[in-house]
């Protein structure tokens, strides 16, 4: 199996973001000498000469590239281009996990080579787990960039400080090289690559690779970098930029130029969601339950914090009490239940040996002591965990989707895996034996005899990630070791057999096909994660080492199929956290841990109104933002008008407006309410993690599938096939001159670089030093030669995949060639840019579809299975049945807005029927697959039957689509006038619309 890469639009704009920061840089390549003793037989290039990067843009232009980067992407344009490590200019580039970022950055490295000619890249990591993760990405990607990249070589090593021979190579290559190394390999003077050393004639390491000023990508800087040492380690590499990429970046003093937040890529179902399940024991205080949580000393002597039942008022609760020695638990607790423990006679505190002991029955407790109820809950967790497990293999096995199904378990001692005996012979451990004695119990009930593994033996269906001694003997570590390296190597090596099913006719036989279930040692918590962990449990005893966020990271991913293609969509990828706590204080604990990592929700500030754009060209991309000015004095109003409350955050009233889309504002903002309240809405947003208990399964209502769902399916149920009309003479045309919608080649202006001489006066008062500027005018200059001017065919050939036939010919129908001259890079982006655009636009135009006598499959709506999520943060409208409106008893929605339109749809007696349209249910069309959202069966005068297509896009009018979305929708529309004309298609953002 091998996994397989699509063009995703976040991960294109994410490195497009970092390739802009260079616009207008042109290829150039910096040489320096290596060595003028060379050795025979070493890797120096013939000449002794090194190959490196050299970056031509001053620093004004860079931060100018910056801030367009910004705008577009809706980030506060920055003042300054440096952050806290002043030696070279580096960039925050925000990922949630599980998006790709490593992917991302490595397809960075070879869009920056293609564009600019840079070679040399220096890739640096906080840990063994990532490097690990890094080699994985590069490996599996590896034939996907060269097919993307026409065939182009490049090559990744791990930096190894006994072959230092590799470190000269990647001095003197003139192909892409990149290194990877751990922060620790260099940010002390004894560290072999800050060590002179005779293999470099005396050189060392680090200054070679600082000769090729090479472009530092950090991944996870709040790691890397987070001290005076390490930013001197990373200045010593003499980078001509960085890339810092992470999901929470806590120094944010760097200019950020791509942001998607955990918020957002929840939104776009990037990542999976997430739903949260527990086991609570009912709080009877019918036994007497101890769990020591610490001991301490203080300076009133030894206490020890102990988790009990205590008499309440009614019953008792389960609470964390302190203890001192000579307590009675009887007393303390007011539960008779806890007489027969007694006093407490003695408290230890010493580290690792931490207890208390009883006068009664139990004698001793200790921090790693479960009683019978910690016991049986665990137990109740693995077998929840397998139950979860399993129900998700049976229903992606009834949807005919071939997606292999993993469970986690998170342990914090090798022990409650696997045990031996004096000879060293393996047995079981507890937590171990337990699942196998619920696995046995759970696979063999009848519902679950129709899974593809249920044959496979119990002990063959899981195994353990763990560090192991020469010997072969699994031990606990700490997750950094040179034992751990192995374990991490291991894991990324079983990456593509554990997403393959155990097959014997495929010969699909191996160990890893086998297992579905996989026991990791806490430690080994970062760097590495699997997209189809469906299910995580943590079996913790002592204090739990992994937050929250760690855990999710995971399985966050989005789940692949047996042939290694991706499948999008929450029907498909739900991740079930089995948690030690309730589904509220989970979410509570998740949301706190964003914001200690930086991550504030729902808090608005002075400029968080400035990107509101208030004029956009789509070709040039030019824009105009309300800025940083405007921002303020729109915050103070609403401040002052009570609609943000003095912590900055959204009060009733805003909350109100936003839900009615209408907000009083001063005069010179109206133009841009609908901008508000957009930015508003995305303040009040948060983490939208499902409650297990809530999730329900969706049942189709047979009763409904009768005269008005036949009526409407027999409609809307055919397939099409298209052929395009293009005619390439008015592509020409077009392109090089424009038409009613762009405008063409011929209009871009561009004009040459300029120096500018700017001068302002200075101010000194009380409140301190301020500069104004006063004056700006340009003074002639020259530079020293003219532009190299590029290959603009084959650019324009490469970005709009027409032939060089047509571009030659557009080309020779322009009259501003000398725009080309002035500024070559900003030309040909402008005119990739509306070639594109009137490429599509005559796809769209030309587009004819014809019906076929296919039809889409009717019983899917019976055999698909799908689940809903009920309360205030569901997913979900529940139906009226009795009416036979819709094909389920619940309609499972992806928006606010869809849950708004099914509501108002369930009351509107005018709808006699209406059907969210299933993810199945996909149109072809020649820029990709389309999904409609809605199908209805609207009758007008208690006669008239009109059928309605509908597409449900909130508050966004259609032309502020993308043009490539815009594109799709209109082709859709298309596609049901050649199935039926009486079908009406709508694009509306209110249900009531359909009614105009």
């Amino acid at each position: 199996m091998k996994i397989q890469f699509d063009t995703l639009d976040y991960q294109t704009d994410a490195v497009n973001s970092a390739v802009r920061v260079f616009e207008g840089q042109t290829i150039k390549e910096s040489n320096f000498t290596i060595t003028n003793d060379v050795p025979q037989g070493t890797l120096f290039a013939s000449d002794g000469i090194g190959v490196g990067n050299r970056v031509i843009l001053n620093e004004e232009q860079m931060l100018k590239n910056v801030n367009k980067t910004q705008i577009l992407n809706g980030i506060v344009p920055s003042d300054n281009l440096f952050g806290n490590n002043k030696a070279f200019p580096q960039f925050n580039i925000e990922m949630e996990t599980g998006t790709g970022k490593t992917f991302v950055y490595l397809k960075t490295i070879l869009e920056l080579n293609k564009q600019y000619g840079f070679l040399k890249f220096v890739i640096v990591v906080p840990s063994i787990a990532i490097k690990e993760g890094v080699l994985k990405s590069f490996e599996i990607t590896k034939d996907y960039f060269k097919s993307q990249y026409n065939g182009v070589t490049y090559n990744l090593f791990m930096f190894d400080s006994s072959k230092l021979d590799r470190v000269r190579s990647f001095a003197s290559a003139n192909t892409i090289d990149i290194m990877v190394t751990t922060i620790q390999s260099f940010n002390k003077d004894t560290n072999v690559m800050n060590r002179e050393n005779d293999q470099l004639s005396g050189a060392r390491p680090i200054d070679l690779i600082a000769e090729t000023r090479p472009i530092v990508i950090i991944d996870e800087p709040q790691s890397v970098d987070n001290t005076d040492l390490a930013k001197n380690a990373l200045k010593s590499l003499d980078p001509s930029a960085g890339f810092r990429y992470s999901a929470t970046h806590r120094d944010n003093t760097y200019p950020k130029i791509y942001q998607l937040g955990a918020v957002d890529a929840y939104d776009n179902q990037l990542v999976k969601q997430i739903e949260v399940a527990g086991i609570e024991m009912d709080e009877d205080g019918n036994r007497a339950h101890l769990k020591l949580i610490e001991t301490k000393t203080g300076k009133n002597g030894i206490t020890a914090k102990i988790e009990v039942y205590k008499k309440t008022r009614n019953d008792a609760d389960k609470t964390i009490m302190n203890f001192k020695a000579g307590d009675d638990m009887f007393s303390k607790t007011k539960l008779q239940v806890y007489d027969k423990v007694g006093f407490i006679q003695d408290i230890d505190a010493t580290p690792g040996f931490e207890s208390v002991t009883f006068s009664g029955n139990p004698e001793k407790i200790t921090l790693e002591s479960a009683t019978l109820e910690d016991e049986a809950i665990k137990r109740a967790q693995i077998s929840k965990t397998i139950e979860e497990h399993l129900n998700k293999e049976l229903k992606f096995k009834q949807s005919g989707q071939r997606i292999k199904v993993l469970s986690l378990f998170f342990l914090d001692k090798v022990e409650n895996y696997r045990v031996y005996d004096e000879e060293g012979n393996p047995s079981l451990g507890r937590y171990a034996r337990i699942f196998e004695e619920e696995y046995e119990r759970l696979i063999h009930l009848s519902k679950y005899k129709e899974l593809n593994d249920v044959n496979v033996p119990v002990s063959e269906v899981h195994d353990g990630y763990f560090s192991a001694d020469n010997k072969g003997k699994l031990k606990n570590t700490k997750g950094d070791t040179q034992a751990d390296e192995s374990t991490y190597e291991m894991i990324m090596k079983n990456k593509e057999g554990l997403l393959t099913f155990y097959d014997e006719e495929k010969h699909h036989t191996a160990k890893a096909n086998k297992i579905r279930f996989i026991f990791s040692h806490s430690a080994l918590k970062e760097g590495w994660d699997n997209p189809n962990v469906f299910q995580i449990a943590t079996l913790i005893e002592t204090k739990d080492t992994i937050n929250k966020r760690q855990k999710i990271g995971r399985g966050l991913r989005i789940a692949v199929n047996e042939d290694g293609e991706r499948v999008p969509g929450f029907a498909v990828n739900t991740l079930t956290v089995m948690a030690n706590e309730s589904y509220k204080d989970f979410a509570e604990g998740l949301q706190k841990e964003y914001e200690e990592d930086g991550v504030i929700f729902g808090v608005f500030n002075k400029d968080s109104f400035a990107t509101i754009i208030t004029h956009y060209d789509e070709v040039t991309e030019e824009m105009e933002i309300l800025g940083k000015e405007k921002s303020e004095q729109l915050f103070n109003y609403l401040k002052q008008e009570e609609f943000i409350n003095s912590s900055g955050r959204a009060t009733d009233k805003l909350k109100q407006a936003i839900t009615d889309q209408e907000i009083e504002v001063p005069e010179e903002f109206i133009d841009v309410v609908p901008q508000i309240l957009v930015a508003a809405k995305s303040k009040v947003k948060s983490l939208d993690i499902k409650d297990a208990k809530d999730k329900v399964e969706v049942k189709v209502v047979k009763e409904a599938l009768a005269d008005d769902f036949l009526e409407l399916w027999n409609k809307i149920k055919y397939k099409t096939t298209y052929k395009i009309h293009f005619d390439s003479n008015k592509l020409i045309e077009f392109a090089a001159k424009g038409n009613e919608s762009f405008d063409g080649v011929d209009s871009i202006q561009t004009r040459k670089g300029s120096y500018l001489y700017k001068k302002g006066m200075v101010e000194m008062s009380q409140a301190g030093v301020k500069a104004d500027e006063s004056s700006e005018s340009s003074v002639r200059a020259t530079t020293s030669g003219a532009y190299k001017l590029p290959d603009i065919i084959t650019f324009l050939q490469n970005e709009t995949s027409l032939t060089r036939k047509t571009i030659v010919a557009i080309l020779q129908s322009v009259n501003n060639l000398d725009s080309f001259k002035n500024n070559p890079l900003s030309y040909m982006n402008q005119a990739a840019k509306i070639i594109n655009a009137i490429k599509n636009q005559l796809i769209v135009d030309g587009i004819e579809y014809t019906r076929t006598n296919d039809e889409y499959e009717q019983t899917l709506f019976s055999t698909e299975t799908l689940n809903a999520y009920l309360g205030e943060k569901g997913n979900s409208v529940k139906v009226d049945e009795s009416k036979q409106k819709t094909v389920y008893d619940y309609v499972v929605t992806d928006s606010s807005i869809e849950k708004d339109f099914a509501r108002k749809a369930e009351m509107d007696d005018n709808v006699k029927f209406y059907i969210k349209l299933p993810d199945w249910f996909k149109i072809r069309t020649p820029l990709g697959p389309y999904n409609p959202d809605w199908a209805l069966l609207y009758e007008e005068d208690d006669e008239q039957h009109l059928y309605f297509i509908v597409e449900t896009k909130g508050d966004t009018s259609f032309e502020q689509l993308r043009p490539h979305e815009r594109a799709k929708i209109l082709a859709g529309e298309k596609h049901f006038k050649a199935v039926d004309t009486d079908i009406k298609f709508k694009r509306v953002s209110d249900e009531a619309e359909i009614r105009v």
